[in-house]
């Protein structure tokens, strides 16, 4: 079994990647990852379309998902489908961060295949489903089929070149529910099962040996509305830091709170990537914290590209209720549906910041 990276060779390698600047990435027509993933609904010419108008802009490198229920049904066919995605990707020098594992199920519901449900209207990310999904994750006689999942995934990609990062479980513990009616509620009792699994996802894919990073997101933070929530402090966020070869987080922060962690973060005197960030009402600004990322050489993931089925251009439901002029501005996502920017001056901001880094 491959060991964790030393300090050395994490910044070797990311000394090589140059600074990296994108987006979480749905195409536009997928409620989800399911239905961007599975045979019935996997759309590559969609995806070259949009990937092409990221690229356009200066973007280049993406995060996105995999569904464990799709790869269950049918594992080649999934493997085969990211091969086409990844020839995209690599075509148009977009590299890729792959998340295997997902606690992030907002919709409550267990994943299923086939047609998924229509956004609720006014809801952000109303469809949202977990992978495993929390029943598998709370049920570990299911956990070897998890790892058969996982060790194919990673055995098939590890050598490959296209995949810049593992990030092997987003936002591990999240246990957070929307209602048809935007309200949240909470399943506390996944925590215990979603840390300890998250433990084993990087036993096994180090098994692996892949030639690429290993990590896992902090996301445990104070926010805008709650500042005294602790920072980076839960025990699921401690262990991913110390497991991972580089060092990610999710950071929906003012400024100041943005600061605060960086000084935290950088402590662990590891290559750092921002894997979630940009929300607008939440006063993560682009304006504000895109040049801070570029100056510290900190690879940054906007929360989506192109406004589409998720309506994440739609704020949380807590900003929805504490801000009435919610609708005047996007909360996440950057260019409109017909690949035009919300925000022109924001699209100019990486050109710029592309071509001072590169004179």
């Amino acid at each position: 079994m491959r060991k964790q990276w030393t300090t050395t060779q994490a910044w070797e390698w990311h000394r090589a990647q140059g600074w990296l600047c994108g987006f979480n990435y749905l195409p536009r027509n997928a409620i989800n990852w399911v239905e961007m993933w599975q045979k019935e609904s996997f759309d590559i010419c969609i995806i070259k379309q949009e990937l092409e108008w990221a690229v356009a802009i200066g973007f280049n490198t993406l995060r996105t998902n995999l569904p464990y229920n799709v790869w269950k049904n049918d594992p080649d066919g999934l493997i085969g489908r990211i091969e086409e995605f990844l020839c995209v990707c690599d075509a148009l020098d977009m590299k890729v961060m792959m998340t295997l594992l997902d606690d992030c199920g907002f919709s409550g519901e267990e994943p299923f295949l086939g047609k998924q449900k229509p956004p609720t209207f006014g809801v952000h990310n109303s469809q949202a489903a977990a992978s495993p999904g929390r029943k598998t994750v709370m049920k570990m006689s299911d956990w070897p089929m998890v790892e058969r999942y996982v060790r194919n995934i990673v055995r098939h990609f590890a050598k490959d070149q296209r995949i810049a990062i593992w990030d092997l479980y987003n936002e591990p513990t999240n246990r957070m529910i929307f209602s048809k009616d935007g309200e949240q509620s909470f399943s506390f009792e996944l925590e215990a099962f979603s840390h300890r699994l998250m433990k084993k996802t990087f036993y096994w894919a180090r098994d692996e040996d892949p030639i690429q990073p290993l990590t896992v997101g902090a996301w445990h933070t104070p926010n805008k509305f709650d500042r005294t929530l602790p920072m980076f402090e839960h025990p699921t966020d401690v262990l991913a830091m110390q497991l991972s070869d580089v060092i990610s987080f999710h950071a929906y922060l003012p400024l100041d709170l943005f600061n605060c962690a960086l000084q935290k973060l950088e402590t662990y005197n590891r290559p750092l990537f921002c894997t979630e960030w940009l929300g607008r009402h939440a006063g993560s600004s682009f304006h504000e914290q895109l040049p801070i990322f570029n100056s510290h050489l900190i690879g940054c993931y906007q929360w989506g590209l192109v406004k589409g089925k998720t309506q994440t251009h739609i704020p949380w439901p807590m900003i929805k209720q504490s801000d009435t002029n919610h609708q005047e501005q996007w909360f996440h996502d950057f260019l409109h549906e017909d690949g035009q920017p919300y925000n022109v001056s924001e699209a100019a901001l990486i050109h710029e910041l592309k071509k001072n880094r590169n004179t």
